[in-house]
């Protein structure tokens, strides 16, 4: 089972993780989604996210972008970022458990980018 975290804004993967409104959680197991959840920011502060994230049960976060500090956050609690991925949360979920999800460049508006073109056949800790 993975647990990946979607930063979402009117229903669409926001450009920015840390600015969303909200996140959508999502709970999966062989290839399905077995749980949705949507959550509120609980708020945009130095560190506290990867953490609050993490405590979360979450494995995997796919976002439009974020800044380089907060992937490497996320990576030291074992969360795997991927970056640059556009369009519908749903639709965005249901190309990634069918390893048909493009990540392109980060989006957001940092200089510092980590995004990486990714097609998926199971070459990252995400579908593990």
């Amino acid at each position: 089972m993975k647990k990946i975290a979607i930063p979402t804004e009117n229903g669409r993967v926001a450009a920015h993780f840390g600015r969303c409104p909200e996140y959508t959680l999502f709970q999966t197991a062989e290839g399905e989604v077995i749980n949705k959840e949507v959550i509120d920011n609980p708020g945009h502060r130095p560190g506290f996210l990867p953490r609050f994230l993490a405590e979360q049960g979450v494995d995997c976060i796919i976002a439009g972008g974020m800044g380089r500090k907060a992937v490497n956050l996320f990576r030291e609690n074992e969360i795997e970022v991927l970056t640059g991925v556009e369009g519908e949360v749903d639709s965005s979920i249901q190309a990634f458990l069918t390893d048909e999800l493009e990540v392109r460049g980060n989006i957001c508006d940092h200089s510092e980018t980590d995004g990486r073109h990714h097609t998926q056949g199971g070459s990252h800790g995400c579908h593990s």
